[in-house]
Formats: structure tokens, sequence, C-alpha cells
């Protein structure tokens, strides 16, 4: 018995008359035909992997993008939950002080400024963003 090792042989896929050794080379001096189709089918390996590897990062993604949307639409309920018990609270809270109806304009009429405040700064916002696209800048 001889104590060297032998190298691993391959049958090819393709034609089953090549074969190559572990490393995935031919025996013998490989031609360029040979070297172009081997080149060729470790490309199709490699774009198939990258393909697969793509798909289920994208599988991933879209999943926890789901994930995170069901929690942001959770999170925005419970705000305007908590927004309603305020606003509730203060009615009842101001009710002894201003009686009910003086106490519904109260906090009526600060919910209206307050959104009054959010359309003026919303409106500022919106000047900047289209003086930034269009390339003028607003002085002041």
């Amino acid at each position: 018995m001889d104590s060297e090792m032998e190298p691993v042989a391959v049958v090819d896929q393709d034609d089953g008359s090549q074969v190559h050794d572990e490393a995935g080379y031919p025996d013998d001096d490989p031609t360029l035909t040979e070297d172009l189709r081997l080149l060729v089918s470790q490309a199709k390996a490699f774009a198939q992997a990258e393909i697969a590897f793509q798909k289920s990062r994208a599988a991933y993604a879209a999943a926890e993008s789901r994930t995170i949307l069901v929690l942001f639409i959770a999170a925005a309920v419970l705000v305007f939950f908590a927004v309603m018990a305020l606003v509730v609270g203060s009615v009842i809270a101001l009710g002894p002080l201003l009686g009910p109806w003086g106490a519904m304009g109260a906090v009526t009429a600060l919910l209206l400024v307050i959104a009054v405040l959010c359309v003026l700064r919303a409106r500022t916002g919106i000047q900047r963003l289209m003086a930034a696209v269009s390339g003028r800048e607003e002085m002041g």
C-alpha cells in the first residue's frame, strides 16, 4: 500500500467524461474549452446561490417590516386613546371651576390653538422645502 493520499476524483456532471480533483480542476492539463465550461458552471452556481440569498434576505425584510408596521400602528392607537383620556380628564377636572360648558369650551379652544400652531409650522416647513427643492434660498 502506498502511504501517499490520492486526490479525490469527481466525475463532471455535464457529460460524465471529465474527471476533476477535489478542488474542481481536471486531472490533466485542461483545454480552454474545459476551463470556460468549468468557469460557466461555477458562475451559474454562484448566481443561483446569490439569488437564493437575496430572496431569503427580502423575505426576512418583509416579515420584519410587517412586524414594525403593526407595532407602529399599535403605538399610534394607544397614543390616540391617551390623548382622548387627557382631553376628557381635562374637561372633567375643569368642570367644577368653569362649569361643564366652560370646561368644554376651554379645552376645545386650547386644542384648536394647538392645531393652528401645528398647521402654521407645517406651512413654514413646506415653504422651506419648496425653496430648497427649487434652488432659491429664502431670506429671513
